[in-house]
Formats: structure tokens, C-alpha cells, sequence
């Protein structure tokens, strides 16, 4: 397993832990995974090299709260990134 491949893995886990603990109303539980998420996203923004991988990374980098908007679209970005780590690697 890659560097690559290990960082786009756990944060696409942890993408889809926020947006299933956010969608149960656990809110606190959801905000530490978004902190978890984040050390993955700041080491995935340097090495990626897909664009939209980046784009991913900085996204969630830049967020600070996770509201139902923003799991859904952390939802969305979860699959991407485990269909890429499944199929480009």
C-alpha cells in the first residue's frame, strides 16, 4: 500500500464517519472526526497527484463546521475517494 493510497483511504473513512454520525444528530462525535479528517486532508493536498484529489483535500481542509449540507457533500467525496483508491492504485 502506498502513501497515497493510505491517506485517500482514511480519509474517505473518516468522510464517511462525519457524515453518518452528523446525519444521527451526534454532532460532537462528527466535529472530531472532521479534526481527524483534516490531518489526513493537509498530507493529501502535497502528495496527490489528480487534481480533483486536491481540490477533495483542500475542501475539507477549509471546513470548519459540518452542517447537513456539508455531510452530504463529504458523503459524496468519500466515494469518490475510495472508488479512486480501489481503481487507480
Amino acid at each position: 500500500m502506498t502513501d497515497v493510497q493510505m491517506l485517500v483511504g482514511s480519509l474517505s473513512n473518516d468522510l464517511y464517519r462525519i457524515a453518518s454520525l452528523k446525519q444521527r444528530g451526534s454532532h460532537t462525535a462528527a466535529n472530531k472526526f472532521l479534526i481527524e479528517a483534516k490531518r489526513w486532508s493537509s498530507r493529501l493536498e502535497l502528495v496527490a497527484e489528480k487534481q480533483y484529489i486536491k481540490d477533495i483535500a483542500k475542501e475539507v481542509s477549509k471546513t470548519s463546521q459540518v452542517g447537513l449540507d456539508e455531510a452530504e457533500t463529504f458523503l459524496m467525496y468519500g466515494t469518490l475517494l475510495q472508488n479512486y483508491a480501489l481503481h487507480n492504485m
